[in-house]
């Protein structure tokens, strides 16, 4: 789980008193990074084409276009800069 999730979640819990996860970080290379986004279209813009789109489409994985690279390969705003008003609604 990316650390910025595990790092929400944990507050979530704690206002919840419940009792937060526990983990361990993982220094991952940069190519496994790329394949092991949240986000399919970005994973697949980095290498392994193929096989990131055909696994996303049998998973019937949908992305939600939250980072720069899968708004740019779409031709859509990029989510950064003082025009940014937040995540469009679903």
């Amino acid at each position: 789980v990316e650390k910025e999730v595990f790092i929400r979640i944990n507050r979530l819990l704690k206002k919840e008193k419940k009792k937060p996860a526990k983990g361990t970080l993982l220094l991952l290379g940069i190519s496994k990074v790329a394949l092991t986004t949240y986000s399919f279209l970005s994973a697949a813009s980095f290498q392994e084409t193929s096989r990131v789109l055909i696994r996303a489409a049998l998973e019937g994985r949908e992305d939600r276009l939250r980072g720069l690279k899968e708004n740019v390969i779409l031709g859509r705003l990029i989510p950064v800069g003082t025009g940014f008003r937040g995540p469009e609604p679903e």
